[in-house]
């Protein structure tokens, strides 16, 4: 299980979660895989094929790097953004990334092959020219994809035919999107805008539910029973039923700081069992990982935390060990 971290301050960071065994105990720690300066502006925004051991940051610099994480190895970049890289996505089917998409400031998507990363295409996201996409997610049948946009726009994207295939406006801009399931397996969708989440149905984007945090949330991360863990400026991180809609869990404090990143793991390569391990992150530069068996306890104590010192911005995570 790895994680990948971005800053403010241009570093990437590289961890390894490792558990280590004495004669009497064993503990987990976040062991480091690399540590420098990946971009020439702050990292925007990062993500990872889920058991592939593949990463990928974007930054203010115009430029996608990729990383392979067992090897702990830069790849080098990607130059075909001609603006600042505002979201990043990977398709993958199984262990095996398909596609990556990066949207950029000058709100063209771009559209990589995962298999040598040769670029495919770029569309332009919204109707409303250079609205930049503040998040991307692609649907697991790798189809189409959904973006939301900085200034309030919803585009859903036909990644076989590389065009825009609808497109409106939201009341409120939204900051993140993403697919997920259901306890039931409904295929649905949510959105964050402001302190609030919403759960719609993939197929006719209804609302199914409204959920309401404190505060601004900043990040999220579905796991596969059904819950959603929401993190912001609440620095707290709370478990959300999708099938009720109500909260199941929450942990009060989790960070001093607001929380940047959510990251489900799976236990196992194969995504076989259910997701007991999440990994936070916050903007004072501490990465927490949590049992989430244990989220019912008053004062729930973190598995591992490292402290890497910068104003995180972004996390992402690969469940290959």
């Amino acid at each position: 299980m790895a994680l990948v971290a971005g800053s403010y301050e241009r570093f990437i960071w590289g961890f390894s979660l490792k558990t280590l065994t004495t004669s009497s105990s064993s503990e987990q720690a976040l062991a480091p895989l690399f540590s420098y300066p990946a971009h020439a502006g702050p990292i925007r925004c990062v993500a990872a094929a889920p058991r592939a051991g593949l990463a990928a940051s974007g930054g203010a610099d115009d430029s996608v790097r990729l990383y392979d994480l067992p090897a702990a190895a830069d790849l080098g970049p990607l130059l075909d953004p001609s603006a600042a890289v505002s979201a990043l996505a990977f398709h993958s089917i199984g262990p095996v990334p398909r596609n990556l998409l990066a949207a950029s400031d000058d709100g063209l998507l771009h559209l990589y092959d995962a298999d040598g990363f040769a670029l495919l295409s770029s569309l332009r996201v919204f109707p409303r020219g250079r609205e930049p996409a503040d998040d991307v997610a692609v649907h697991r049948s790798g189809r189409v994809a959904l973006a939301v946009g900085r200034a309030g726009g919803l585009a859903m994207l036909n990644l076989l035919r590389g065009r825009r295939s609808f497109a409106c406006r939201l009341e409120r801009p939204a900051s993140a999107v993403a697919y997920v399931e259901d306890a039931a397996g409904g295929d649905r969708f949510v959105m964050a805008a402001e302190e609030k989440v919403t759960v719609h149905d993939s197929e006719d984007a209804r609302i199914i539910h409204e959920m309401r945090c404190d505060k601004r949330v900043l990040a999220f991360g579905a796991a596969k029973n059904g819950i959603l863990y929401t993190g912001g400026e609440d620095r707290g991180i709370t478990a959300w039923d999708l099938s009720s809609g109500k909260v199941s869990s929450r942990i009060e404090g989790a960070h001093s700081t607001r929380v940047k990143g959510i990251v489900i793991f799976d236990n196992r390569n194969d995504g076989s069992e259910l997701c007991t391990l999440v990994a936070s992150a916050s903007s004072d530069g501490i990465i927490k990982i949590w049992d989430v068996r244990m989220i019912g306890d008053e004062k729930p104590t973190p598995l591992a935390e490292t402290n890497t010192k910068a104003r995180l911005t972004c996390l992402a995570g690969t469940s290959l060990k």
